[in-house]
């Protein structure tokens, strides 16, 4: 029977009471969900009056409306969280106590204040300091700075997870700090934490829907609208389940793409590692090159 420092392989006793326990955690699921189904269905929210309303084009042509909205405000959140993260990883990084000590603060802060407070700071509380922001600045503005401090986090765990040969390698041939965080470790950190980047991402994706409570029309806010109209049967339930079904096909959607990104990162790795593993012996090594390019040690253009 093999085992490893982390783990036991199971004997007989031990995968028949795995199996077990499996069934029942199963059966109790399909209890709880059945018993789910069944209240629905006994309060009338599978009738055909329920959902009437979704047979209506300007029904869906508003829920595609509300579904961009949503997708504009991730994107812009997306990539401002990201720049950000980038920016604070950085600054933690750094060498200087003057950066890295107000970017650790500043991270500690963005962190600690939850997205809804933050939203509310901005549409609600700035008006009183005569500033008025539009609800979608406000979802946006306080998805980056929540998400861009956890990413900040995420990409320095990763930089600082890295054997410390790769960087002592990067200043052995003469690069300086941002040219071994920039040649070196950021390209790998980002390779080893990208399901969670994409993960928070998918965070960013489903905290869009906060914004409902500032008034931001995106698809929680227009399900909460039509689910509150009388004169289409109140079909708040039937509302909140297709606006459920579509969040998880956008996450799935954006995990799908993940994947696909990692399982390409990997192979271009691997594609790397085995052509530089078929070269033939040279004067000049990779990190030789890369020390040329950047003007940097005692290898140049001349000296060759």
């Amino acid at each position: 029977m093999s085992s490893s420092v982390l783990y036991d392989v199971p004997g007989p006793r031990a995968i028949v009471r795995n199996r077990i326990l499996g069934v029942i955690t199963i059966l109790v699921v399909a209890a709880v969900i059945g018993f789910f189904v069944w209240r629905l269905a006994a309060t009338g929210q599978f009738t055909a009056e329920k959902w009437a309303a979704f047979t209506y084009t300007n029904v869906w042509i508003q829920i595609g409306l509300a579904t961009l909205r949503t997708l504009g405000a991730f994107a812009v959140a997306a990539v401002g969280a990201l720049a950000l993260g980038f920016i604070l990883a950085l600054g933690r990084l750094s060498l200087h106590r003057w950066v890295r000590w107000p970017a650790g603060a500043l991270v500690e802060v963005l962190r600690a204040i939850p997205v809804l407070i933050f939203m509310f700071l901005l549409y609600y509380g700035l008006p009183v300091l005569g500033i008025r922001m539009e609800p979608y600045w406000a979802v946006v503005i306080a998805l980056i700075a929540y998400n861009g401090s956890v990413l900040a986090e995420v990409i320095r765990a990763g930089v600082e997870s890295l054997p410390r040969g790769q960087s002592e390698a990067g200043y052995a041939i003469g690069l300086r700090k941002s040219g071994v965080m920039r040649l070196i470790l950021l390209p790998q950190a980002i390779r080893a934490m990208l399901p969670v980047i994409i993960a928070q991402l998918v965070v960013t994706l489903k905290d869009t829907a906060l914004g409902f409570i500032i008034t931001y029309p995106e698809l929680l806010f227009y399900a909460r609208f039509i689910g509150s109209q009388s004169t289409l049967g109140s079909p708040i339930v039937p509302a909140t389940i297709i606006v459920g079904a579509i969040y998880i096909g956008l996450c799935l959607i954006l995990s799908a793409i993940a994947t696909l990104v990692e399982r390409r990162l990997r192979r271009s790795a691997r594609t790397t590692r085995v052509a530089g593993a078929n070269q033939p012996t040279q004067e000049v090594t990779d990190t030789e090159l890369i020390a040329m390019q950047k003007g940097a040690g005692k290898y140049d253009a001349q000296g060759l």
